[in-house]
């Protein structure tokens, strides 16, 4: 969840005279040499972190001028860092790879992030913790920018399911963005998007509102809407009909209720025609057990 040493070493020696070029133009803190950012405060580094970020300009500024004289290969670390996200996340998930990073803003992103010299639990401990910082490219990775201010949250299990259920939106939706810029997904389309909708019974109390506002704005997914239901009404159906010794046949489910059966499934159309208005038919969801 951290860079290679040699790769945090690098970082820095791109990120420091990057600052200390800020400061020239803007004389903002005392400092005399670059190698002075270590020493100044984090007060003193956030204002030379928001001048450059309010003028992202100065980054072309000290590639063209180049007064550190990096190589090309370096100054093409430093473009990339025209694609800042700056902000505040919410730290959500240690992960083996990297570190998740929530978006505050809506709607929800989700960063995959790596620690410089230490990793991300090093530095802040129990999560969640809000933190506002930059996130920069870096190698094919995402780094911060070593300045970082933490504020330590306490929640309780309901906010924490519902950062988890922002953390599953913005997978669906996003991915989990593991390089800046992000390469934007393909919108998802609305059949895509209703399923994930109801994928879960807590997505579908959480989603209720947007389900049917889809399906208003698209009267064709109603017959997706019945059939993804009637799977999750099958799966509870199962379970009842084993418990009272019910070990086999076909079964037909129209909004929640079970409505036909048969030893076949043909039996169970059948059954389902005498009873059902034709117009109904195709919202039937049938379902065998074995």
């Amino acid at each position: 969840m951290k860079l290679p040493e040699e790769d945090a070493t690098l970082f820095y020696r791109l990120y420091h005279p990057l600052l200390y070029y800020v400061n020239a133009k803007y004389d903002l803190i005392d400092m005399e040499t670059p190698e002075e950012i270590k020493e100044a405060f984090l007060g003193e580094l956030e204002d030379l972190r928001d001048e450059l970020y309010e003028h992202p300009e100065i980054i072309q500024e000290f590639i063209e001028e180049n007064p550190f004289d990096f190589s090309r290969d370096e100054l093409d670390i430093v473009r990339e860092w025209n694609h800042f996200v700056k902000g505040k996340f919410i730290i959500f998930r240690f992960l083996k790879k990297y570190t998740i990073f929530l978006d505050i803003e809506d709607p929800t992103k989700a960063y995959g992030v790596f620690g410089l010299y230490k990793t991300f639990k090093e530095l802040v401990g129990p999560l969640p913790v809000i933190v506002e910082t930059v996130l920069l490219p870096f190698k094919e990775k995402i780094v911060y920018d070593g300045i970082v201010n933490f504020f330590r949250i306490h929640i309780g299990g309901g906010y924490s399911r519902g950062l988890n259920d922002d953390y599953q939106k913005a997978k669906f939706k996003f991915g989990i963005i593991e390089s800046l810029p992000s390469s934007e997904k393909g919108e998802k389309s609305d059949e895509e998007t209703l399923r994930f909708y109801l994928k879960s019974e807590r997505n579908r109390d959480r989603y209720w509102e947007e389900i049917w506002e889809l399906i208003d704005k698209n009267p064709k997914l109603l017959t997706l809407y019945h059939r993804e239901m009637g799977k999750a009404h099958a799966r509870t159906l199962r379970k009842e009909l084993r418990k009272i010794g019910i070990t086999k046949g076909w079964f037909a489910i129209l909004e929640g209720v079970s409505i036909a059966s048969g030893v076949t499934k043909g039996e169970a159309e059948k059954g389902v025609e005498s009873i059902v208005p034709e117009e109904k038919w195709k919202f039937v969801y049938y379902f065998q057990l074995k």
